[in-house]
Parts: structure tokens; sequence; C-alpha cells
């Protein structure tokens, strides 16, 4: 069993948030230090850091708002916030009109898509496994079916080592949207991989096995990039590695996305959650370089702005 195994996902972080209450500070909608009470998040681990990031700033205004942040997928996390057991999901895709979306409607939870930030899944490789490219085609062959037992199976030009890899589990926007994009099918991928729902565990893996190739998101490969190759995706236009640049501006194809958080309507009508989401998208840029995740540009953060005004109004604010 390769040691990265040893290393347990990381569960439910809870994070008491405290706060100074300088009601000078343009805190957008901080509270300046009056609010109190929970706010329960859960979901993708891309937006994990993000969720924890902006958790841990607006402690810098509210000292009684208790915040827990999750990472149980966003599959996971669309399960509890539809059961009605969270007031915010963080998620790396859209919520699915055929699965999710019905079950929120059977238990009455409404709310609202809030895009927060961008990502790209980072696709990387061991240290000493030397790969620069891939095409698109190359990691659908190695990523599609099992048929590809050493990586020059996929391509006479990749090195004839043994396949290692390490991805999401299927609770996981990232597996969902990778396996749509790369191998065409939403979903479909081979099942001789290391599976898990921690980024943080994929790296490690990765990091672990010297033939070790992953893909996860892009803010897990900042936060390790010592320890990592970056392997760039030519999508049939060249090469392009991930990069805050080539997400922002799309030209990292096609594994470039936005990410989300979704506040329930009942949960908006609490001043503690409208607050912190109010604080988030005054302070998304600030955020998202805390937390190594590419922000928003100023056309996505007007619709945000705009896609959260009318959720808060929906809400009674």
């Amino acid at each position: 069993m390769r040691r990265w195994l040893a290393v347990g996902a990381a569960g439910a972080l809870a994070l008491g948030v405290a706060a100074c209450g300088d009601d000078s500070k343009d805190s957008g909608g901080g509270g300046g230090g009056d609010l109190s009470g929970d706010i329960a998040i859960d979901g993708s681990s891309t937006v994990f850091p993000f969720a924890q990031a902006a958790a841990e700033q607006f402690q810098a205004e509210n000292p009684n708002v208790k915040i827990t942040v999750g990472q149980s997928g966003t599959g996971g996390g669309f399960e509890k916030f539809c059961a009605g057991e969270t007031d915010i999901s963080d998620a790396s895709r859209p919520i699915k009109d055929d699965e999710e979306v019905p079950i929120c409607k059977k238990n009455g939870v409404k709310y609202q898509e809030i895009q927060v930030a961008n990502d790209g899944i980072a696709v990387v490789t061991n240290k000493e496994l030397t790969i620069d490219c891939m095409t698109t085609d190359e990691l659908k062959k190695l990523w599609a079916t099992g048929d590809a037992k050493t990586y020059k199976d996929a391509s006479s030009k990749l090195p004839a080592e043994k396949v290692s890899l390490f991805g999401p589990g299927t609770d996981s926007g990232t597996f969902d949207f990778f396996t749509d994009e790369i191998n065409g099918e939403e979903g479909k991928t081979r099942k001789d991989y290391q599976p898990s729902e921690d980024d943080n565990v994929l790296v490690q893996g990765v990091e672990g096995d010297t033939n070790g190739l992953g893909y996860f998101g892009f803010s897990f490969y900042e936060q390790n990039q010592d320890k990592l190759n970056l392997v760039g995706v030519d999508d049939g236009k060249g090469c392009v590695k991930p990069s805050s640049e080539t997400i922002q501006d799309g030209s990292y194809k096609p594994l470039s996305r936005p990410i989300f958080m979704y506040p329930s309507e009942k949960a908006l009508a609490e001043p503690q959650v409208k607050a912190f989401m109010d604080y988030i998208l005054a302070n998304q840029t600030e955020i998202a370089e805390t937390a190594k995740i590419v922000p928003m540009t100023p056309e996505q953060q007007k619709k945000s702005d705009s896609d959260l005004k009318s959720a808060e109004g929906g809400a009674g604010s």
C-alpha cells in the first residue's frame, strides 16, 4: 500500500468566526461585529480553500458567527444541501437538472447559483515523470478506458512507464467536468485508478509515486508546485498550461471553468448568511488570491452581484 493512503481525507473544518468590528472598513456588508449565529457550508474540495479563506477573513468583522466548512465533494455537498442540512453548497459544476434539482424541489429548498471565482483543472505528474504536454486525445486514451497500461500506449512520444493514476471520486464536480470534457461522457472513466474526494490526498499520491499522474483543481497545484510537474494541455490549437491568466481569459481549453456557491433562500433570510455572501462578492479578488484561486473578471463579478441581489430580494431581504 502506497504511503499516501495513510493520509486521511480532511473532514469538515469548523471555523470559529471572530471579528474586530471595524465599521470604517468597506467590508461589503460584513456586519461590523453585530452579527451572531451559524453558517453551515459543504461541498466541492476545489471551492473549499476559497470558502475557508472567506470565513477566516470574515472573522475579522464578526466575533459571534460560527462557520463550518466541509469538503464532501460537489455531489456530496448537494446531497446535504437539498436535504436542508447546510446553508451554502460549494460546487465546481452547476447543480444537475436531472438528479439534484428535483430533490431540492421535493424538499422545498430554493436557492441561487452564484459564481464566486474561476478554476482550471490541473494535470500533473510526479517530478520524475517528465511529461511536458498532452493532447486531449492522449488524455482520453489514458483515462477513458483501462486499455493504456503504460503512458506510451496513449502516445509513442510518452514514457514507457507503467500507468499509475490519481483522480477525484465520483462525488466530485471535478470528476464530472473532466470526464465530460476529456472522455466525452460524464462519469465515463477507467476504474483502475486511485480515487479520493480530498485533493490533498491526490497531491500526496502523485508526489509519492514516481509514475504518478493525476488531475485536480488548479489551486492545489499552486499550493504544491514545488512537489509536482505541471502538464500542459493541447486541444488542437497548441499546448497551454493553466495559470491565472490562461484560466481567466479561457485560453486554457477545455479545462477552465467557473466555480460556485449556492446559498439557500431560507439561509439568505438570516442576517449572518446574507452578510457573508455580500462580503464574499465585495472581497472576491482578495479572497481568491489568498486561496490561490483565480478571481472573477469584472463582467463575471457584475453578473454575480446581480444574481445575489435578486436572490436576497427573493429571501425577503
